[in-house]
């Protein structure tokens, strides 16, 4: 892969992307502007990736030597541009939609270099930014579509989905945080209890997943699917409590992913059918 996408960890981007479409599916809106959101919500989150790579670069020598920047296939400072010619597309292109949009991509674009510079070594205050982050681009979207309240309870999921996957990658890192003298969760808190805290918010999902049903904002397809994403969470949860080595935290990050996008389709199948 082309190392200046490889960087944008398109994958991560990509599911900000389908967060704004999902938002077009709920509110059966289909314009320029959404598609204008996505690509947006693609690029800003690409960017805010860029420049977490620039700042980890000591951290990930260590814990993943294979990116773009500790491999030497990019340099600091050209990826540190890279990441700032990107942050002002997205806000342009933001403004394009409307006022409110490019205003949250400027919040947006704050809080990732925020975090990149000092909220992500601070306990927990570092995931729950990135947990905000992915929440609001259900929000961006809903702004385009005018279903903002409906946005918002999705993003409540979508924050505590990733609030638990952030704290479990948190677990996997510890080696590496510690020589960057990092104060993450498991570092002040201890690894055992930081697992506990992520399966509790796993099992707290689950258990909060039919009120979206109960509301009457999907069908009863919604519960059907989102049950499989449910049973990989716990499935997950059990798996961490068992094993809290790096390589079954990598792979329980993997099925936690999935999970989310799975629980994603639910929200789309669940607004149509």
């Amino acid at each position: 892969m082309n190392p200046y996408i490889e960087i944008l960890r398109p994958g991560n981007a990509v599911m900000a992307l389908i967060a704004v479409l999902l938002m077009a599916i709920i509110g059966h809106t289909y314009n320029w502007e959404i598609i204008l959101g996505a690509i947006t919500v693609f690029i800003a989150t690409g960017s805010g990736n860029t420049i977490n790579d620039y700042c980890d670069y000591e951290i990930d020598k260590i814990n993943k030597p294979y990116r773009p920047i500790p491999s030497g296939k990019i340099e600091l400072k050209t990826a540190l541009y890279y990441s700032l010619i990107l942050f002002i597309i997205a806000i342009i292109m933001g403004f394009i939609i409307s006022i409110e949009n490019g205003v949250m991509v400027i919040i947006c674009t704050i809080l990732m270099i925020v975090y990149a510079y000092d909220f992500k070594r601070r306990c927990l205050i570092g995931n729950i930014t990135v947990s905000l982050l992915t929440s609001l681009t259900f929000v961006f979207g809903g702004l385009i579509t005018g279903d903002v309240i409906v946005s918002m309870l999705i993003g409540l999921f979508a924050f505590l989905m990733t609030l638990s996957r952030e704290i479990i990658k948190d677990v996997e890192d510890v080696e590496g945080d510690l020589r960057e003298h990092a104060h993450t969760f498991p570092i002040v808190y201890g690894k055992r209890n930081a697992i506990i805290v992520a399966v509790i918010l796993n099992i707290l999902t689950c258990l909060l997943s039919p009120i979206l049903y109960i509301l009457n904002i999907f069908t009863i397809s919604y519960l059907v699917i989102v049950l499989i994403a449910d049973i990989i969470f716990i499935y997950s949860a059990v798996l961490a409590l068992k094993d809290q080595s790096k390589e079954n935290l990598h792979k329980i990050s993997t099925y936690m992913k999935i999970g989310m996008f799975i629980a994603f389709i639910s929200f789309a199948i669940g607004s149509i059918i």
